[in-house]
């Protein structure tokens, strides 16, 4: 049966006393993660959650954030990942969406996660856990604040016995992930067990990982990058996660180096960064055999850089959050491709349509559309948005690209306005909607700009009502307190008129020429 739980269990019987998650000082083995996860399972049950619930997890990289998200699986419930970085506000979007009934966090977020809970009714339990916690503490005497052990439907604290695959099937939702939507509020990709098992089947049928790897994972696990490869997929192989709370190139140095990590997914920042650190020489990885890149474009330039320093093959690919999400990537074994984010996985289709819909030859231009068991089942409480980018089983990603003759995808520009910072999503409508409650905007455009160290960041351009004063500092402030620091603009630019087309619709590619030529951006 493809089902998430069956990740955690299958390792505990396969590799009981292998090495599952090395955190801070500790060692867990597969076994104790399983227990951890069997007794926070207790845990959820005991409040009544079961088949089809939502389970809120705002944490950083943890142990716990891992057995959250498998004991959702155990009891039949969805998990909402969410940004810890998310303002108040913002969480409260997702989980008012969601219909989240639970959220487990760790104490620094819990002011912002009981804000957030105001006015949603349905969310009754903020669970806090201590990462220093040993996994088998998940019980509702060591969560703060203290609970009482709840009856429901007959299930207290005894573990429930019935077969999991009575409650939960295949095509089931097991992960609802928020996207940044266009239209000022995110979209939940609901991802189902199918779509995740096999996306971790079909890398792992390209990628070949090994017994003996050991997975850097200082992605922020709430991601879709980092939940299939360095978590799922993982997990499903007998491998090691290495966890790095947050992402420090010094201290991704040495926790690579002492735990001897095999394989570093990352995004292109992060690559940049451990570059510079290792230009001041005398630093070297004789583990590292392997680095996957993805969540923003590669420049060809950083992946010979990161090569050459590091001696070691960096694995460029591709996918949306929608696709579980990897689509595609460059073979371990084979040709490699630099600018290229590789071949399909097995059973993946990916094509070029034209805005017809009808496919195109090699190398022609179109948008890349994907089909496969590891395309969404759709937009949570959105069929409107879900039929517009679904369409006789093909997801049109809204990338523009072409494939060449020997199948190699090349994402040439996107479709959508989306910027992406960091390896973060932002998408400029929810900046700019943002910027017009100030009371001295009266335009705002937002764009995307190259950065050497972010890939790209976020400029916004202002034009301020008659009469009306604001500083770039205060905009990026105002910014800030409302949505995570990493959406809002590092630069804004003060003009008296933005270029319009027929519409009167703000023409972004004139735009930005205007502001390369002014010398500005």
């Amino acid at each position: 049966m493809l089902f998430l739980g069956n990740i955690v269990t299958d390792g505990a019987r396969k590799y009981p006393e292998r090495v599952a998650v090395v955190f801070r000082d500790t060692k867990i083995t597969y076994r104790e993660l399983e227990e951890g996860v069997q007794t926070l399972a207790d845990t959820l049950r005991t409040l009544g959650i079961g088949r089809g619930d939502r389970i809120g997890i705002l944490m950083p990289n943890c142990p716990q954030a891992i057995s959250a998200y498998f004991a959702a699986q155990m009891c039949g419930a969805v998990v909402v990942p969410v940004n810890p970085l998310l303002k108040p506000a913002e969480l409260q979007y997702i989980w008012g969406d969601a219909n989240v009934r639970v959220v487990l966090t760790v104490a620094p977020l819990a002011t912002g996660a009981r804000t957030a809970q105001e006015g949603l009714p349905n969310l009754a339990h903020i669970l806090v856990v201590d990462p220093a916690q040993p996994l088998s503490a998940l019980t509702p005497a060591n969560l703060a604040p203290p609970m009482p052990i709840l009856i429901v439907d007959g299930v207290g604290a005894e573990r429930a016995v019935e077969n999991i695959g009575h409650i939960t099937k295949e095509d089931d939702c097991a992960v609802i992930i928020y996207t940044s939507g266009t239209t000022g509020h995110p979209k939940g990709a609901m991802l189902s067990h199918r779509n995740l098992v096999r996306n971790v089947q079909q890398v792992q049928a390209l990628l070949k990982f090994q017994l003996t790897d050991s997975f850097l994972t200082v992605l922020p696990l709430f991601h879709s990058f980092a939940m299939t490869v360095c978590q799922n997929l993982a997990l499903s192989e007998g491998c090691t996660m290495v966890i790095l709370e947050q992402f420090s190139p010094t201290k991704a140095y040495e926790i690579m180096l002492e735990h001897g990590v095999t394989v570093m997914p990352g995004v292109p920042a992060l690559f940049n960064a451990l570059l510079q650190l290792f230009a001041t020489g005398g630093k070297s990885l004789p583990k590292l055999r392997l680095a996957v890149s993805g969540g923003a474009p590669l420049p060809v330039e950083l992946l010979a850089a990161v090569e050459k320093t590091l001696g070691i093959p960096v694995l460029e690919g591709d996918g949306p959050t929608e696709c579980s999400p990897v689509t595609s990537v460059n073979p371990p074994d084979g040709v490699r491709k630099p600018g290229s984010v590789g071949v399909p996985l097995p059973g993946v289709d990916v094509a070029i349509f034209d805005e017809e819909d009808n496919p195109l030859p090699a190398n022609a231009m179109g948008e890349i559309v994907v089909r496969g068991d590891n395309v969404m089942l759709g937009y949570l409480n959105q069929p409107e948005a879900t039929a517009e980018v679904m369409t006789s089983g093909w997801y049109h990603t809204g990338d523009m690209g072409r494939i060449d003759e020997e199948g190699y995808v090349y994402i040439v520009d996107r479709k959508k306005d989306m910027i992406i910072t960091a390896g973060f999503n932002v998408y400029p409508r929810e900046v700019e909607e943002v910027l017009l409650t100030h009371p001295a905007v009266g335009e705002a455009c937002v764009i995307g700009v190259m950065d050497a160290k972010r890939g790209e960041e976020a400029v916004a351009v202002i034009v301020l009502k008659m009469g009306a004063a604001a500083t770039e500092r205060e905009l990026i402030a105002h910014c800030r307190e409302r949505m995570a620091n990493y959406k809002a603009p590092r630069k804004v630019i003060f003009r008296e008129s933005l270029p319009k087309g027929g519409k009167g619709v703000v023409v972004k590619r004139l735009l930005k020429k205007e502001l390369e030529m002014e010398g500005l951006v």
